[in-house]
């Protein structure tokens, strides 16, 4: 790899250190390290063009935490331009760099070409409002259907493939990718899966009933959730949403588009999950 791209959260801490470092490292090395310029009124720059970079890009270098990453992937996607992430955020499930001290042999390993390329699943969600589609999007962690009102009960039916699965009463119910099982999925009590896999897990969120699982489907099914009253949201990686109302529905089903990550370090996943939840 020659060519790079770093998009970077200013809000975090030594983020601009990182990113003068890592550019630095990186020209000294004879390659081309570009970078998401900060707003000029210092605010954060939530999303990024696909036209802002350019199309030689080899590499994604995304300097902040987790939501960086996710960010970038839903901005860049169908680009298939390889991520990679250093962690300057709280648990950083997907990142790949953490201490300052391996930043410099990751940028080494990236231009000696010594790396695996990880294809991650992402799911798109369409939500119909009174029969008619108002919102399309992609999500590489999950699709939530959440509550507005605070303490207000959500009552919705699933359907899977058309056919009626259940109904259920709780705080909402979300569709997780694989990359997506270790964020708010784990968080509602669902199943941890493989990053690399391709499958979705759904789950209640803090249902009112004992016997509400959660389940995983195969990557093929459609999933429905019709929503039975007022006062409900869908969001996507918790970024665009709308409002739901009595009748409204959201569709669920893999999207076409992955996310490609870098990866580096020769750890296995079930290492990589303990090595996290112990910092929790």
């Amino acid at each position: 790899m020659r060519h790079f791209y770093i998009i970077a959260n200013y809000d975090k801490e030594y983020v601009k250190e990182a990113q003068a470092f890592i550019r630095t490292y990186l020209v000294t090395k004879g390659a081309v390290c570009r970078f998401q310029e900060p707003r000029e009124d210092g605010g954060r720059n939530t999303h990024i063009s696909s036209l802002e970079v350019p199309k030689e890009t080899e590499c994604i270098i995304t300097l902040g935490g987790d939501g960086t990453l996710i960010q970038a992937a839903r901005d860049l996607a169908g680009r298939n331009i390889p991520m990679l992430g250093v962690n300057r955020g709280h648990l950083g499930f997907l990142n790949q760099v953490s201490r300052k001290e391996d930043i410099a042999p990751v940028m080494d390993a990236l231009l000696e070409d010594r790396f695996q390329l990880e294809h991650r699943m992402m799911i798109k969600g369409t939500a119909f409002c009174r029969g008619e589609r108002v919102l399309e999007d992609i999500a590489l962690n999950e699709i939530a259907v959440t509550r507005m009102d605070p303490l207000k009960v959500l009552r919705y039916s699933v359907y899977v493939n058309g056919e009626y699965l259940n109904e259920y009463a709780a705080d909402g119910v979300l569709v997780a990718t694989p990359t997506g099982s270790t964020a708010y999925n784990l968080s509602a009590g669902g199943p941890v899966l493989a990053p690399a896999a391709k499958m979705m897990a759904l789950t209640p969120i803090c249902s009112h009933a004992l016997n509400a699982r959660s389940i995983v489907l195969a990557p093929e099914d459609c999933i429905e959730i019709r929503v039975l009253n007022s006062g409900q949201v869908v969001s996507f990686d918790g970024d665009s949403s709308v409002e739901l109302g009595e009748g409204d529905y959201v569709r669920i089903e893999q999207s076409e588009m992955e996310t490609v990550m870098v990866k580096l370090k020769q750890i296995s996943f079930m290492q990589n999950l303990s090595n996290h939840l112990g910092k929790i």
